[in-house]
């Protein structure tokens, strides 16, 4: 993706992935509805290039998990559809594609929430993220075994009986089995105590820099996120309103004040933020 400032979208939607050439997956101006009525994302654009971290940050309803259902083609199961705009991985449009048709192209979520199967024990969950491509191998478990060496020693282990922590971890692990080309990660911190969450960032930048993997992150903690994407995007009412690089979005005025607690003065408060009136400046 060319650099360049963060830039606002002055009431339309985001850039349009076009002229980002060899982006790896190019969301192009979707629109999504539910039930045939509801429009949540209106004309959204995005371009993930390949090996780097791509953060999407928004607040509560804007937008971003269905941002991801529609890239991972699992908006029917809530009864969504992508009725205009397309999508695009690797010069292919996979808009119409099943869930499972992505998975064997490239495309692994790990959903908010974690969702592993509690039944089931920390290797069988493994198993079943490989299923999508037939199966895992050796290789695949030694890949999640030596990143998430907790879940080596845990690997007899029910699912449900363990913490949030190990839990997120199972479920990053288990996306990974299905060899993804690009990963998203929806909320990979949600629930998790302050160093848990600096720990499953870490695995999320060791994963990008040292196994090459491609990442689109939602994430409401947007310091954290900032401080390992590459480039970044702000979702605002289903549209992107401000976009850059991370090191620009985290110096822009609108972002540190209404994203990450700062202003002109400092730290802000919960309260002083929740109760702030003054607009964002690209509404």
């Amino acid at each position: 993706m060319t650099s360049r400032s963060a830039t606002r979208a002055e009431g339309t939607p985001g850039p349009d992935p076009g002229v980002a050439p060899g982006a790896l997956l190019a969301v192009n101006n979707i629109e999504v509805i539910y039930d045939e009525v509801i429009l949540v994302l209106r004309g959204l654009s995005l371009a993930v290039p390949p090996g780097q971290i791509v953060a999407l940050l928004g607040s509560n309803g804007a937008g971003k998990s269905t941002t991801l259902k529609a890239i991972s083609g699992l908006l029917p199961t809530e009864h969504g559809e992508v009725t205009d705009g397309s999508i695009t991985f690797d010069g292919q449009d996979v808009t119409r594609l099943d869930a499972a048709a992505r998975v064997r192209l490239g495309l692994s979520l790990c959903m908010e929430g974690r969702h592993v199967f509690d039944h089931l024990t920390v290797h069988e969950n493994l198993i079943a993220g490989a299923y999508a491509r037939g199966g895992g191998s050796a290789e695949d478990f030694d890949l999640v075994y030596t990143y998430f060496p907790a879940l080596a020693d845990l690997r007899n282990r029910v699912a449900g009986y363990l913490s949030g922590g190990e839990q997120q971890m199972l479920a990053i692990g288990r996306a990974l089995m299905a060899r993804p080309r690009l990963l998203m990660l929806d909320e990979p911190s949600l629930g998790l105590a302050p160093l848990l969450v600096q720990e499953i960032f870490g695995y999320i930048r060791n994963l990008n820099t040292e196994v090459g993997i491609t990442m689109l992150v939602i994430e409401q903690n947007a310091r954290r996120a900032l401080e390992v994407a590459d480039h970044g995007y702000i979702l605002e009412q289903g549209r992107i309103m401000l976009e850059g690089p991370a090191a620009e979005l985290t110096e822009n005025p609108d972002v540190k004040e209404f994203y990450l607690g700062l202003g002109e003065s400092g730290q802000k408060s919960y309260r002083q933020v929740k109760h702030y009136k003054r607009r964002k400046r690209w509404l």
